[in-house]
């Protein structure tokens, strides 16, 4: 079975050794150390992990965090190549599950601040497995959108999604609309078309969890 997100794991580890700590990613504010350090909270830190979707929890998260981020960036990148078999999140029963959409989106958040970027040719398969998360990013993404959204992948399949109303078409690749669906619209290669104000508004929207 294809291992892809250790794949993509051994891909961001290698990218941050190569541009260093201070490098930017599309996570606004975000350094290549800060999410180096958001990886290693979720892996190996349960009491703080919850802060990464919990509003009551985030303070704390968000603290240790920082405290981890301060650590020698070297440490970091290969405490993220390496991750514990204990973490609930990383051992080999659930890697594949947990983390194949985790570590592709952050491979692009990295590859995708830099300049001169272009989408990867991903395996086929790879693509099959990104378009079954595609329907839960959409309704969970889309749930208050004022809209009726459907959303295509030539050649996967096609959903809709969003609150009905006025109707908007999202075409992509697989990966190109997980990216778009956890927020990333500004550098997801997608086409979106209907009504000019509604499309510029799901363009600009706070997308993702």
């Amino acid at each position: 079975m294809p291992r892809y997100a250790r794949a993509e794991r051994e891909a961001l580890a290698d990218l941050m050794l190569e541009l260093g700590p201070d490098a930017p990613t599309v996570n606004e504010g975000w350094t290549t150390r800060d999410l180096a350090a958001h990886l290693l909270v979720r892996e190996r830190r349960p009491d703080a992990a919850g802060g990464i979707l919990l509003p009551p929890l985030r303070g704390h998260g968000e603290s240790v965090r920082r405290r981890i981020a301060a650590g020698p960036y070297p440490e970091l990148v290969a405490r993220v190549r390496r991750p514990p078999l204990w973490s609930p999140v990383s051992n080999p029963l659930t890697d594949e599950l947990a983390n194949g959409l985790e570590f592709f989106i952050h491979h692009e958040d990295v590859r995708r601040a830099r300049p001169g970027w272009h989408p990867r040719d991903l395996p086929a398969g790879q693509q099959r497995v990104l378009w079954k998360r595609v329907g839960l990013l959409a309704r969970m993404a889309l749930r208050r959108f004022p809209a009726e959204v459907l959303v295509q992948a030539p050649g996967h399949g096609e959903l809709r999604a969003g609150r009905g109303g006025e109707r908007l078409r999202v075409v992509g690749a697989p990966g190109e609309l997980v990216l778009f669906l956890t927020g990333r619209q500004r550098v997801a290669r997608v086409q979106v078309d209907g009504p000019v104000e509604r499309a510029d508004r799901l363009r600009a929207a706070e997308l993702g969890f």
